[in-house]
Order: C-alpha cells, then sequence, then structure tokens
C-alpha cells in the first residue's frame, strides 16, 4: 500500500478529486485555530480558507477522519490552506450541547466505532443503546468493549445484558490496565482501517489506545471513586497509528450522548420495529391501542417491557430533538393534537426517574 492508502485513501475518495494538482489530506488532529494534517509526503499544520470559513455551517467544518484537499507546502513554520471538504463515506455525530440545536461530528471515515463502557460504575446497558443509534446512524460497524475486568466479578453476566440488548454486536471484554482482551480488540485493526473509541470520559479509552500502541502515547487521568468518573482528560478528537496500520481515533468522553434525531434507533431495536408494521393502526404509539402487536408480544412474554418502554423514549427524545433544530416540523407539531407530545414528555420522565 502506498502512502495515501495506508491513511485510508481509497477509489471513492479518488473520484471526488477534479484537480490533478489538488493535494488529498487527512485530518488527524483538530485544534482551536486550525488542523494537523496527513499527507503522502508528511504531517503539516493546515486552516480553513476563508470562503469556506465564510460558506460552511460548524456542523459541516472538518473533523477528524476527514479528507480534504490542501493548498501549501506542508512544511515546519508554513500554515497549509484547507481549500476543500470531500465527501464523508461515514461520519459519528451527536447533538450538540446547549439549547440551539446542531449536529457535532465526532469522527469521519470511519469503519469501526469501539463503544467503550467501564465494568465499574460507569456500566450503563441503556447507554450502550444510544451510542449504538448513532453508530448504526453514521454507517459505520459498531463493537461494544466492557473494559475494566480487573474490577468486575461478574463480567460474563454483564456481557450476556449487553449482547441481549444489542442483537447482533460483537461485544469485547478488556482489561487496559492488565493487558487482558487486547489481542481480540487488535485482530480487528487491518491496515488503511480506521476505527474510533467513543464513551463516558473514565471509561478507559486513551488507557485502551496507549496498551494497544504499547506506550503512553495519549495523556490520561485519574478516576472519581464516588461515580466512576473521568475528569476530560482527552479534549480534543485525535488520529493516531496502530503498528498494525490501522489508524485509531481518540475522543473527548461524553457525559451526555443527544440522540439529534430518529436514525438508527430501528436497528438497535429490530424486533420492535418488525412487529410495529403488524400493528392495527399505522401511527400507533404502542402504549394502549387496540391491535397493537408490540404490546400482545410484550404480554406473551416474547419481548421485555423495558426494552419497549426505552426504544419509546429514546424515540420521544429524538423527535423533541428533532424538533428543536427543524422549524417546519415544529409547526406541523404545534397544529397538531398535544397528546402525542405529553405522552413523549411522560416517556422521557419516567425513563430519567429509573435511570
Amino acid at each position: 500500500m502506498n502512502g495515501l492508502e495506508c491513511l485510508g485513501f481509497d477509489p471513492y475518495f479518488e473520484a471526488q478529486l477534479t484537480d490533478c494538482e489538488a493535494i488529498p489530506a487527512r485530518v488527524a488532529g483538530e485544534h482551536r485555530h486550525g488542523y494537523t494534517v496527513w499527507t503522502d509526503s508528511g504531517e503539516g499544520f493546515a486552516r480553513l480558507s476563508g470562503r469556506l470559513m465564510r460558506d460552511l455551517d460548524d456542523e459541516a467544518h472538518p473533523g477528524v477522519g476527514d479528507w480534504v484537499t490542501v493548498k501549501g507546502a506542508l512544511v515546519p513554520g508554513h500554515t497549509a490552506i484547507v481549500d476543500r471538504l470531500l465527501a464523508r463515506r461515514t461520519v459519528f455525530t451527536r447533538g450538540a450541547a446547549g439549547r440551539e440545536a446542531r449536529r457535532q461530528v465526532i469522527a469521519a471515515n470511519v469503519d469501526l466505532v469501539f463503544i467503550v463502557c467501564g465494568l465499574d460504575g460507569d456500566y450503563n446497558v441503556h447507554r450502550i443503546q444510544r451510542y449504538l443509534a448513532r453508530v448504526r446512524a453514521s454507517g459505520a460497524q459498531p463493537m461494544v468493549i466492557l473494559n475494566k475486568t480487573d474490577v468486575c466479578d461478574n463480567t460474563g453476566v454483564r456481557a450476556s445484558e449487553v449482547e441481549q440488548a444489542a442483537p447482533g454486536v460483537r461485544v469485547l471484554t478488556t482489561s487496559a490496565v492488565l493487558g487482558h482482551g487486547l489481542e481480540q480488540v487488535a485482530e480487528q485493526l487491518d491496515q488503511g482501517m480506521t476505527a474510533a473509541f467513543v464513551g463516558s470520559s473514565g471509561a478507559g479509552k486513551s488507557t485502551l489506545i496507549n496498551a494497544l500502541l504499547g506506550e503512553d502515547r495519549l495523556r490520561t487521568g485519574s478516576i472519581r471513586a464516588s461515580d466512576s468518573h473521568g475528569r476530560h482528560t482527552t479534549s480534543q478528537r485525535q488520529m493516531v497509528v496502530f503498528p498494525s496500520g490501522g489508524l485509531l481515533i481518540d475522543t473527548p468522553g461524553m457525559r451526555e450522548l443527544a440522540l439529534f434525531d430518529e436514525e438508527g434507533i430501528g436497528a438497535v431495536f429490530s424486533e420492535i420495529e418488525e412487529l410495529a408494521v403488524r400493528c392495527r393502526f399505522r401511527d400507533c404509539s404502542h402504549q394502549s391501542e387496540p391491535g397493537c402487536a408490540v404490546r400482545h408480544a410484550v404480554e406473551a412474554g416474547l419481548i421485555s417491557p423495558d426494552r419497549v418502554e426505552y426504544y419509546l423514549a429514546m424515540r420521544a427524545e429524538a423527535r423533541a430533538d428533532e424538533l428543536r433544530h427543524d422549524e417546519r416540523l415544529r409547526r406541523q407539531s404545534e397544529r397538531a393534537v398535544g397528546r402525542q407530545r405529553a405522552t413523549d414528555i411522560k416517556l422521557i420522565q419516567r425513563w430519567k426517574e429509573g435511570g
């Protein structure tokens, strides 16, 4: 493989180059005033052109993993100019924090997303399902890593819980501190492949990547004993090269993962979606309507009522997020009967009160 291919450049991106003088580069790090970029000739620093600064919305700005074209020499002391963002193959996003709803790019052009969850106080199956929804929406392949087996006495039980909550998704167990289970992760990282590590603060993402690299390349921090949360040691997204040639993206911990839209939720709860098409009413809320195939399955013991409730709560939250950023949908909702919105609010409140 040549230099660009090792960085994940393939015919999909090559077909987008119309200027023979364009220099393709991959964004390897985000900084306040620019980006670290990698090309087949080495590493350099670049910033957006004035045109892109003017024309691109915040959520359309390049993120780690993006392919761009640059102008200018990538040499120490010189800043190249990013003059184009190539179309993404996949993009992992979340709803940005704050009242103004917008999409935030976490990692782009990723083949595999490792959802890392600690087996200490960080363990939360519902949070894993939220991450799975966003990974499914991104187009990348999800895989769950249950880290910190060294502090858990029932790792097998936890792994089974996640497998039941995420059918068809592979679950790996590791201890980054002791070096256990790393070979399972390393086996997924082929040359030219890009994998992102996502999860909450303190889950052990940076420690896990350091253990895979065999050196302390990324900063790590201590964990609060009270809640097993970290202190956001990783403050920026960054890419590193795995010895096999794979590319790893470390991301800051996310205490909250806003869904932004309903995309990806159906893939996490596929059996409920399949049942829903059999309901008597097309707009069935799966609450108390007659002829509800989902409720019938719950009463028959075929599906856990908790799983259905969380599915409905996620959809309700996603609809609320979508209404915040879509003026047209908000106007339609305001004209509609308010019963469904009231039901959605109750579902979200009931889920939050129940943890």
